[in-house]
């Protein structure tokens, strides 16, 4: 392994005793599986089969990949209630939540099986008077391989929007887990066993940083990270050893705006949920939230209410459950202790709410805009709310951060909605609603700055793990003579006469 490669790893996980990788259930603690820790010789072994598995998948065709695909997501909905528990078991989240990440997973895998043929499928393009004689095509071709390394806080849905398009788009996957989820990537090779294909299109390896650093260095084709942007820049260097293209997707600090005239109780809602659904563990969730001045009272009495009533816990009816990974703890207290002692305010819970495995939920209001609680991702249920003039103050504060992921934006006013969407900048954005853009497979997903770059999800999901590729045919002889040795004076001069008249056109 390259010293690059080595740099990724983040130390041996809590898990990992020797050659085996401990998962715990984050709400109580105790040991619920063992999978094997996959050395490098194991990861490359899992590459050399995905690459033998991409002959045969690639001649399947276009149909043929949909009905595979298909088949592959009737069956995923038919288990849905026992994936669901799995996941439930392995990040704590409560089963509806993780229910629902089923569901959105089983949406994007339909939609890339139906729809890879008409976005990838042979187009012809103008060939331009000069080439006047040829007939020329645009043609997208798989990568290959494609490494996925997911994460642990959206196990299924969020991989899977590299998983569902990388197969639809013809490549084969090699998935590498997060080392607090491994359960659910196998749960998925094992079910596409079940069904019966001659060969595996979906390569599992679990394991820790030492994994995911050896998939960088295995030799797959593309490959598609979701995590810290530390941790993804260093995928980045590791893959730039041998020019592989990646995908990074790297978290965020999301902002909402809500005007002066917006329907402050739906806003409420909605912010509720972005900010402390799943315990606040998600890349594209509500981590500040900018008030136009007018409302601002009224909508924080209405929040407060709402995140009062919530109950968090590990019970079945818990409002969110406990971290999945206990360290987050230590980052959720320095951002409010940070806002605590610059002045803010905290409206709800305060410095001892992440003393323990389930983190109350947080408001902190008039936070510094350099203070580490607005710049820095929290990934917890905490959410700084700050005032602003209007929608024009709250874009320019909400793109005050190296993030650009996504956001949301509530208010009546319809055009005034759309004009703010159009100037945060974010890779998807929202208006009155929450990231509705995630929900829609035909919507990409993706942002950009430290949020990472390249997109999953629709049509740009589907070419991401596609290459484009030219192709020419010649109809007849070519009236000008210029790809050639031996140019006459004459072609030439008819070069020099439409070079002269493009000059003149405007």
């Amino acid at each position: 392994m390259s010293q690059t490669a080595e740099s990724i790893q983040q130390g041996t996980a809590e898990g990992v005793v020797g050659d085996t990788l401990l998962v715990a259930d984050p709400r109580s603690g105790e040991t619920i599986a063992e999978y094997p820790v996959h050395g490098s010789a194991d990861v490359r072994a899992a590459v050399d089969r995905a690459r033998g598995a991409s002959r045969w998948w690639t001649a399947q065709g276009e149909r043929g990949r949909r009905e595979w695909l298909l088949e592959f997501k009737r069956l995923i909905a038919s288990r849905s209630g026992e994936l669901a528990d799995l996941i439930s078991a392995e990040t704590g989240k409560p089963y509806e939540d993780a229910l629902l990440e089923v569901m959105l997973a089983v949406g994007h895998l339909e939609w890339a099986a139906k729809n890879a043929a008409k976005v990838l499928g042979r187009t012809k393009v103008p060939s331009g008077l000069t080439m006047a004689n040829q007939r020329a095509y645009l043609d997208h071709v798989p990568f290959g391989v494609v490494g996925v390394i997911g994460p642990w806080n959206y196990p299924l849905f969020t991989p899977m929007g590299s998983i569902s398009y990388a197969l639809a788009a013809g490549n084969t996957v090699v998935f590498k887990p997060s080392e607090y989820t491994p359960g659910v990537g196998t749960w998925l090779a094992e079910a596409w066993e079940s069904l019966g294909a001659s060969n595996t299109i979906l390569e599992v390896v679990t394991g820790a940083g030492e994994t995911g650093a050896a998939l960088c260095a295995a030799g797959v084709d593309k490959l598609a990270f979701t995590g810290s942007a530390r941790t993804g820049s260093r995928v980045m260097a590791a893959c730039a050893e041998t020019l592989t293209p990646v995908v990074i997707e790297a978290g965020g600090k999301d902002a909402m705006l809500v005007a002066a005239d917006a329907d402050l109780d739906a806003a409420a809602e909605q912010a509720a949920f972005g900010a402390m659904g799943n315990a606040g563990q998600t890349c594209a969730g509500v981590e500040r939230i900018y008030v136009a001045e007018e409302a601002f009272d009224a909508f924080v009495e209405k929040f407060t209410v709402i995140v009062r009533e919530l109950e968090p816990g590990v019970g079945k009816e818990a409002s969110y459950g406990p971290m999945t990974m206990d360290s987050q703890r230590e980052i959720i207290s320095r951002h409010i202790d940070a806002a605590l002692d610059a002045g803010a305010t905290a409206i709800v819970g305060g410095r001892d709410s992440a003393e323990h495995r389930v983190v109350g939920p947080v408001i902190l209001v008039d936070v510094p805009e350099d203070n580490p609680a607005v710049t820095e991702e929290t990934f917890g249920p905490v959410v700084v709310i700050n005032r602003v003039a209007d929608l024009a103050e709250g874009v320019a504060r909400a793109n005050g951060t190296n993030y650009g992921l996504g956001g949301s934006i509530f208010t009546k006013d319809a055009r005034a909605g759309l004009r703010a969407a159009e100037k945060m900048r974010a890779g998807g954005v929202s208006v009155n609603s929450f990231l509705s853009f995630a929900a829609i497979p035909a919507l990409p997903f993706g942002g950009s700055g430290s949020s990472g770059f390249g997109r999953i999800h629709g049509a740009d999901g589907l070419r991401e793990f596609a290459m484009p590729k030219g192709v020419t045919t010649q109809r007849f002889p070519p009236p000008l003579k210029l790809m050639s040795m031996n140019r006459s004076a004459r072609d030439i001069s008819i070069v020099e006469w439409m070079l002269s008249n493009l000059q003149s056109k405007r």
